[in-house]
Protein backbone atom coordinates (compact mmCIF):
# COMPACT_ATOMS: atom_id res chain seq x y z
CA UNK A 1 0.00 0.00 0.00
CA UNK A 2 1.54 3.52 -0.92
CA UNK A 3 0.39 6.65 0.41
CA UNK A 4 -0.46 8.97 -2.97
CA UNK A 5 -2.28 12.12 -1.61
CA UNK A 6 -3.69 14.11 1.41
CA UNK A 7 -7.16 15.37 1.27
CA UNK A 8 -7.83 18.84 2.63
CA UNK A 9 -8.91 19.62 6.10
CA UNK A 10 -12.40 20.00 5.32
CA UNK A 11 -12.67 16.48 4.22
CA UNK A 12 -11.86 15.57 8.04
CA UNK A 13 -13.69 12.57 7.99
CA UNK A 14 -13.96 11.02 4.46
CA UNK A 15 -16.21 8.19 4.62
CA UNK A 16 -16.78 7.08 0.94
CA UNK A 17 -15.78 6.95 -2.59
CA UNK A 18 -17.05 6.79 -6.31
CA UNK A 19 -14.88 7.58 -9.08
CA UNK A 20 -15.34 10.86 -10.49
CA UNK A 21 -16.12 12.73 -13.71
CA UNK A 22 -12.81 13.08 -15.25
CA UNK A 23 -9.66 10.54 -15.47
CA UNK A 24 -8.15 9.83 -11.84
CA UNK A 25 -10.74 11.88 -9.64
CA UNK A 26 -13.13 10.41 -7.02
CA UNK A 27 -16.37 11.49 -5.35
CA UNK A 28 -15.93 11.45 -1.52
CA UNK A 29 -18.00 12.67 1.28
CA UNK A 30 -17.51 13.42 4.97
CA UNK A 31 -19.08 10.98 7.69
CA UNK A 32 -22.40 11.98 9.62
CA UNK A 33 -23.28 15.44 10.99
CA UNK A 34 -21.37 17.15 8.30
CA UNK A 35 -23.13 19.22 5.44
CA UNK A 36 -24.47 17.21 2.97
CA UNK A 37 -22.03 18.14 0.38
CA UNK A 38 -20.16 16.20 -2.33
CA UNK A 39 -16.19 16.41 -3.10
CA UNK A 40 -14.72 15.98 -6.57
CA UNK A 41 -10.99 15.40 -5.52
CA UNK A 42 -8.04 13.95 -7.60
CA UNK A 43 -5.68 11.89 -7.03
CA UNK A 44 -3.47 14.04 -4.95
CA UNK A 45 -6.41 14.55 -3.20
CA UNK A 46 -7.36 18.44 -3.88
CA UNK A 47 -10.93 19.24 -4.29
CA UNK A 48 -11.65 20.22 -7.74
CA UNK A 49 -15.46 20.53 -7.07
CA UNK A 50 -18.39 21.02 -4.20
CA UNK A 51 -21.42 19.38 -4.91
CA UNK A 52 -24.43 21.08 -2.51
CA UNK A 53 -27.06 18.91 -1.56
CA UNK A 54 -29.49 20.94 0.58
CA UNK A 55 -32.32 18.68 -0.44
CA UNK A 56 -30.36 15.74 1.76
CA UNK A 57 -29.15 15.94 5.42
CA UNK A 58 -26.24 13.89 6.32
CA UNK A 59 -27.38 12.33 8.99
CA UNK A 60 -24.51 9.61 8.84
CA UNK A 61 -23.64 9.02 5.64
CA UNK A 62 -21.20 6.07 4.95
CA UNK A 63 -20.15 5.39 1.57
CA UNK A 64 -20.76 5.67 -1.83
CA UNK A 65 -21.69 3.14 -4.25
CA UNK A 66 -22.29 4.11 -8.42
CA UNK A 67 -23.97 2.38 -11.41
CA UNK A 68 -22.46 2.16 -14.61
CA UNK A 69 -24.49 4.94 -15.44
CA UNK A 70 -22.94 6.83 -13.40
CA UNK A 71 -25.94 7.31 -10.76
CA UNK A 72 -24.22 7.70 -7.39
CA UNK A 73 -26.09 6.19 -4.13
CA UNK A 74 -25.45 8.13 -1.04
CA UNK A 75 -25.29 5.45 1.81
CA UNK A 76 -27.27 7.25 5.14
CA UNK A 77 -27.09 4.05 6.68
CA UNK A 78 -24.63 4.47 9.55
CA UNK A 79 -26.53 3.31 12.63
CA UNK A 80 -23.84 3.38 15.94
CA UNK A 81 -26.79 2.59 18.12
CA UNK A 82 -28.90 0.55 16.37
CA UNK A 83 -32.00 2.80 17.12
CA UNK A 84 -32.22 4.27 13.29
CA UNK A 85 -35.92 4.26 11.29
CA UNK A 86 -35.17 6.67 8.33
CA UNK A 87 -32.42 4.57 6.53
CA UNK A 88 -31.91 5.90 3.03
CA UNK A 89 -30.07 5.63 -0.16
CA UNK A 90 -29.91 8.88 -1.82
CA UNK A 91 -29.83 7.94 -5.49
CA UNK A 92 -28.61 10.97 -7.54
CA UNK A 93 -26.41 12.39 -10.90
CA UNK A 94 -23.75 14.41 -10.66
CA UNK A 95 -24.58 16.07 -13.64
CA UNK A 96 -28.35 16.62 -12.49
CA UNK A 97 -28.19 16.76 -9.37
CA UNK A 98 -31.54 18.64 -8.37
CA UNK A 99 -33.10 15.28 -9.70
CA UNK A 100 -33.15 12.64 -7.29
CA UNK A 101 -34.41 9.68 -5.52
CA UNK A 102 -35.27 8.09 -2.17
CA UNK A 103 -34.18 4.53 -1.21
CA UNK A 104 -35.54 3.74 1.79
CA UNK A 105 -34.84 0.85 3.63
CA UNK A 106 -36.15 -1.15 6.71
CA UNK A 107 -34.27 -4.57 8.75
CA UNK A 108 -37.05 -7.18 8.55
CA UNK A 109 -34.98 -8.76 10.94
CA UNK A 110 -34.56 -6.00 13.71
CA UNK A 111 -37.61 -6.16 16.11
CA UNK A 112 -36.06 -3.39 18.91
CA UNK A 113 -34.94 0.20 18.11
CA UNK A 114 -32.66 -0.45 19.52
CA UNK A 115 -31.91 -4.42 20.24
CA UNK A 116 -29.88 -5.86 22.77
CA UNK A 117 -26.25 -4.98 22.99
CA UNK A 118 -25.64 -8.94 22.03
CA UNK A 119 -27.85 -8.50 18.72
CA UNK A 120 -27.00 -4.99 17.70
CA UNK A 121 -25.89 -6.20 14.19
CA UNK A 122 -28.23 -3.29 11.86
CA UNK A 123 -24.97 -0.73 11.41
CA UNK A 124 -24.52 -0.74 7.87
CA UNK A 125 -21.15 1.02 6.59
CA UNK A 126 -20.76 -0.33 3.12
CA UNK A 127 -22.80 -0.50 0.01
CA UNK A 128 -22.00 -2.06 -4.06
CA UNK A 129 -24.08 -1.65 -7.03
CA UNK A 130 -24.30 -5.15 -8.70
CA UNK A 131 -26.48 -5.67 -11.73
CA UNK A 132 -29.88 -3.35 -10.56
CA UNK A 133 -29.21 -3.65 -7.26
CA UNK A 134 -27.71 -2.51 -4.24
CA UNK A 135 -26.22 -4.12 -1.64
CA UNK A 136 -25.59 -3.44 2.11
CA UNK A 137 -23.08 -4.79 4.57
CA UNK A 138 -23.35 -4.89 8.09
CA UNK A 139 -20.70 -3.22 10.42
CA UNK A 140 -21.52 -5.83 13.64
CA UNK A 141 -21.48 -4.18 17.13
CA UNK A 142 -22.76 -7.85 18.13
CA UNK A 143 -20.65 -9.02 21.60
CA UNK A 144 -21.32 -12.69 20.04
CA UNK A 145 -22.34 -12.74 16.90
CA UNK A 146 -19.49 -11.68 14.15
CA UNK A 147 -20.87 -12.93 11.17
CA UNK A 148 -21.49 -9.81 8.20
CA UNK A 149 -25.04 -9.67 6.97
CA UNK A 150 -25.53 -9.17 3.13
CA UNK A 151 -29.05 -7.29 2.30
CA UNK A 152 -30.41 -6.74 -1.34
CA UNK A 153 -32.08 -4.00 -2.53
CA UNK A 154 -33.56 -2.63 -5.85
CA UNK A 155 -31.85 0.50 -6.93
CA UNK A 156 -34.73 2.13 -7.87
CA UNK A 157 -36.92 4.44 -5.96
CA UNK A 158 -39.20 2.99 -2.74
CA UNK A 159 -38.71 1.78 0.55
CA UNK A 160 -38.05 -1.70 0.76
CA UNK A 161 -38.03 -3.56 4.07
CA UNK A 162 -34.92 -6.47 3.61
CA UNK A 163 -33.89 -10.08 4.99
CA UNK A 164 -30.51 -10.90 4.97
CA UNK A 165 -29.62 -12.99 1.88
CA UNK A 166 -26.04 -14.46 2.88
CA UNK A 167 -23.37 -14.15 5.67
CA UNK A 168 -19.45 -14.43 6.50
CA UNK A 169 -18.02 -14.70 9.98
CA UNK A 170 -15.35 -11.66 9.80
CA UNK A 171 -14.16 -10.36 13.42
CA UNK A 172 -13.29 -7.18 11.94
CA UNK A 173 -15.60 -4.62 11.10
CA UNK A 174 -16.89 -3.84 7.87
CA UNK A 175 -16.36 -0.30 7.00
CA UNK A 176 -16.47 -0.26 2.91
CA UNK A 177 -17.16 -2.00 -0.24
CA UNK A 178 -16.68 -2.02 -3.49
CA UNK A 179 -17.17 -4.65 -6.76
CA UNK A 180 -14.46 -4.33 -9.79
CA UNK A 181 -15.17 -2.69 -13.11
CA UNK A 182 -15.27 -6.26 -14.81
CA UNK A 183 -18.03 -6.89 -12.28
CA UNK A 184 -16.31 -9.93 -10.95
CA UNK A 185 -14.14 -9.48 -7.66
CA UNK A 186 -16.00 -7.72 -4.89
CA UNK A 187 -13.77 -6.06 -1.74
CA UNK A 188 -14.80 -5.55 1.68
CA UNK A 189 -12.71 -3.08 3.45
CA UNK A 190 -12.41 -3.68 7.64
CA UNK A 191 -9.92 -2.25 10.54
CA UNK A 192 -7.05 -3.78 9.36
CA UNK A 193 -7.97 -6.38 6.38
CA UNK A 194 -9.34 -6.31 2.50
CA UNK A 195 -11.18 -9.71 2.06
CA UNK A 196 -11.96 -10.48 -1.65
CA UNK A 197 -14.47 -12.91 -3.52
CA UNK A 198 -15.41 -14.59 -6.23
CA UNK A 199 -18.59 -12.30 -7.37
CA UNK A 200 -18.52 -13.52 -11.48
CA UNK A 201 -20.88 -16.15 -11.02
CA UNK A 202 -23.35 -13.95 -8.98
CA UNK A 203 -23.39 -12.00 -5.55
CA UNK A 204 -22.05 -14.34 -2.67
CA UNK A 205 -19.72 -14.66 0.55
CA UNK A 206 -18.94 -18.20 0.15
CA UNK A 207 -15.37 -18.02 0.93
CA UNK A 208 -12.91 -14.98 0.47
CA UNK A 209 -10.59 -15.56 -2.60
CA UNK A 210 -7.73 -14.30 -0.62
CA UNK A 211 -7.22 -11.77 2.73
CA UNK A 212 -4.41 -8.58 2.20
CA UNK A 213 -3.89 -7.33 5.35
CA UNK A 214 -2.56 -4.24 6.39
CA UNK A 215 -1.98 -1.36 9.30
CA UNK A 216 -3.13 1.93 7.75
CA UNK A 217 -5.37 3.29 10.51
CA UNK A 218 -9.25 3.65 10.56
CA UNK A 219 -9.78 3.57 6.39
CA UNK A 220 -13.40 3.56 6.05
CA UNK A 221 -13.53 4.26 2.07
CA UNK A 222 -12.77 2.07 -0.80
CA UNK A 223 -13.43 2.30 -4.64
CA UNK A 224 -11.34 -0.08 -7.65
CA UNK A 225 -10.01 2.32 -10.48
CA UNK A 226 -9.29 -0.51 -12.75
CA UNK A 227 -9.82 -4.62 -12.54
CA UNK A 228 -6.62 -4.87 -10.06
CA UNK A 229 -6.22 -1.32 -8.61
CA UNK A 230 -7.80 0.62 -5.69
CA UNK A 231 -7.54 3.51 -3.47
CA UNK A 232 -8.05 3.74 0.29
CA UNK A 233 -8.63 6.51 2.49
CA UNK A 234 -7.85 7.22 5.87
CA UNK A 235 -11.21 9.11 7.95
CA UNK A 236 -8.62 10.49 11.13
CA UNK A 237 -5.56 11.16 8.83
CA UNK A 238 -7.09 11.77 5.41
CA UNK A 239 -4.54 9.73 3.80
CA UNK A 240 -5.24 8.32 0.31
CA UNK A 241 -3.40 5.13 -0.52
CA UNK A 242 -3.10 3.33 -3.73
CA UNK A 243 -3.17 -0.59 -3.44
CA UNK A 244 -3.16 -3.67 -6.03
CA UNK A 245 -4.27 -7.15 -6.39
CA UNK A 246 -1.06 -7.96 -8.41
CA UNK A 247 0.90 -7.85 -5.22
CA UNK A 248 -1.16 -11.00 -4.04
Amino acid sequence: MVKIGQLPPELRETSGLALGREARSFWTHNDGDNPAELYEVNDEGKVKTVLKLPQFKNTDWEDLAQDTKGNLYIADLGNNANQRKDLDNHKINPNEYKQYEANRVAYADQKAFPPPSAEQNFDCEATVWYQNKLYLFSKNRSTTNRNVRMYAVPDSAGTYTVAPIDSVYSKAMVTAADVSPDGKTLVLLTYGKLLFFDVSQGMNFRKPLYCLKFAQGQTEAIVFINNEDFILTNEQKGEMFLGSKKRL
